[in-house]
C-alpha cells in the first residue's frame, strides 16, 4: 500500500509538472505574438495610440495579430463581430483610417458593457452595434448560449468574420456562426477568426462549421494560431493565404 501510494503521488506531480511546463510554453508563445504584433503596427500610429488591453477575457495577441493582418492585407469590406470589446478597437480604428468603405457590425449580450465601452472609446461611425441578449438553445442534446433573435435580425453575409461571443458554452459553444453558414454558397469568399479554439465548445461548433461548409462544396483552408489562447482561421479560396501569415 505504501509504495502504491507513492507511485501515485509520483504521477500526480508529473501530471501537475506537465500542467505547468505546457502553460509556460503558451506564455512564451504569447510574448512572442505581443512582440510581432507591436512590429507590425508600427507604420500605423493611430494604431499605437489606443489603448488595448489584451488577455483574460479579452482576445490575445495571437488574435490581434492575425486580424491585424487580415485588416491590412485582404481589406474586408463587410464585417461582423460576435462580442464587443479590444477587437472593436482594432477593426474601428481601421475604419477610420484604412478601410473607409467597409461596415462593421458588432453584436453584444450585455447592455451594460455597450454603456461602459462607449464611455471610454469612440467607435467609427461605419461600426454599429446591435443588443442581442444571451438565451439558451438546444443543440445536438446540449444547452448552448446563443443571441436572442439572431437569426432574425443578423441576415446579411459578410467578408470577415470575427467569432469572441457569446458567451461560451460547455458544448458547441458559440453556435451562430453556424447559422449564418447555412446561408452560404460556393459563390461567397469569406475569414472566419473563431477565438478560443483551445475549448471543447468551440472545438464542436468548429466540426460542425467545416462539415457544414464542405456538404456544400465551399472548399476551405484551415490553421490554428497558438498563443495564450488559441484561435481557428478558416478561409475561402481568395483568402487562402490567410492560414499562413
Amino acid at each position: 500500500m505504501i509504495v502504491k501510494k507513492i507511485i501515485d503521488e509520483f504521477r500526480k506531480g508529473q501530471v501537475e509538472l506537465k500542467k505547468q511546463n505546457d502553460q509556460l510554453l503558451l506564455q512564451t508563445e504569447e510574448l512572442q505574438w505581443a512582440n510581432i504584433f507591436h512590429d507590425t503596427i508600427k507604420n500605423k500610429p493611430w494604431l499605437n495610440n489606443i489603448a488595448i488591453s489584451p488577455g483574460r477575457w479579452a482576445v490575445n495577441y495571437s488574435f490581434l495579430y492575425v486580424l491585424v493582418k487580415v485588416l491590412s492585407d485582404y481589406k474586408p469590406i463587410r464585417i461582423i463581430e460576435f462580442g464587443l470589446g479590444e477587437s472593436s478597437k482594432i477593426v474601428s480604428s481601421f475604419l477610420n483610417f484604412e478601410l473607409m468603405e467597409s461596415s462593421h457590425l458588432i453584436i453584444e449580450q450585455n447592455a451594460q458593457w455597450m454603456i461602459e465601452f462607449e464611455d471610454k472609446f469612440i467607435l467609427s461611425p461605419s461600426s454599429k452595434i446591435i443588443h442581442l441578449p444571451l438565451t439558451k438553445e438546444i443543440i445536438k442534446n446540449c444547452p448552448v448560449n446563443v443571441y436572442q433573435g439572431f437569426k432574425e435580425k443578423v441576415t446579411g453575409i459578410y467578408d470577415l468574420y470575427l467569432i469572441d461571443g457569446p458567451l461560451g458554452s460547455t458544448n458547441f459553444s458559440r453556435y451562430d456562426i453556424c447559422h449564418i453558414a447555412d446561408r452560404l454558397t460556393k459563390n461567397d469568399e469569406f475569414i472566419i477568426i473563431m477565438d478560443d479554439y483551445n475549448r471543447s465548445g468551440e472545438k464542436d461548433t468548429a466540426q460542425d462549421l467545416l462539415e457544414n461548409l464542405a456538404s456544400k462544396g465551399i472548399k476551405t483552408y484551415i490553421n490554428t494560431y497558438v498563443g495564450i489562447k488559441s484561435q481557428l482561421v478558416i478561409a475561402t479560396e481568395k483568402y487562402r493565404f490567410a492560414i499562413s501569415m
